[in-house]
């Protein structure tokens, strides 16, 4: 079912989406250097839970239009591209200005959980990043999206438990990497690359 998917592509995005500096990366370094690796790894959890939730949201939803309607699949699909573009903007914006130390100090399970939940991004992301490399003509287009879903969660996790890892251990200094101008640089050329690719490559399928 998943054949046609370009893994090379997909694992390259997807961890550069979850690499790039951002507020969880930011979040869970902090709370990890604050309040230690416990604290960290309850705020994977709640994320990892709060990214499945929004995961079958979109796979549910989108499984009924997608594949039927050429209009919304070219909106998807340059939603997709101006999506990245956002990434590599927010990527670039990400000075650390207002630490995250500073920030809501609830339980992180929750904060995590909720923060995901009500995050509109992550839905997006799932629709119109994720939902590229699916295909209607090689199976049902909410089964591509679970799993290529669920192994972006598995990523995302991996990402952000090594994350609470470091923060634990570097502290400071993982915050400094995060908001350097080079760092921030580096990643929002990645971002646009991956715009660049969702639109050339996805520019003749219909999903």
């Amino acid at each position: 079912m998943l054949s046609h998917v370009d893994w090379a592509a997909f694992l390259v995005a997807m961890a550069a989406i979850e690499l790039t500096p951002g507020p969880n990366m930011g979040w869970l370094a902090a709370l990890s250097a604050q309040r230690g690796r416990r604290a960290g790894m309850l705020a994977v959890c709640g994320i990892a839970l709060g990214l499945t939730a929004q995961l079958m949201a979109a796979a549910t939803g989108l499984s009924a239009l997608l594949g039927q309607m050429p209009v919304l699949y070219e909106m998807l699909r340059w939603s997709g591209v101006a999506f990245m573009v956002f990434l590599a903007y927010e990527a670039w914006q990400d000075t650390g200005e207002t630490s995250p130390l500073n920030r809501n100090n609830a339980d992180g399970f929750w904060r995590g959980l909720v923060a995901n939940l009500l995050n509109p991004k992550a839905l997006v992301f799932y629709v119109v990043v994720v939902g590229q490399f699916a295909n209607a003509q090689v199976g049902p287009v909410w089964l591509q999206i679970t799993a290529l879903g669920v192994i972006h969660v598995a990523i995302a996790t991996f990402i952000h438990t090594l994350i609470v890892l470091l923060g634990a251990r570097l502290g400071t200094t993982l915050e400094t990497y995060r908001t350097a101008p080079v760092t921030r640089g580096v990643f929002a050329i990645m971002m646009l690359a991956i715009a660049a690719w969702i639109a050339v490559s996805t520019g003749n399928t219909c999903n």
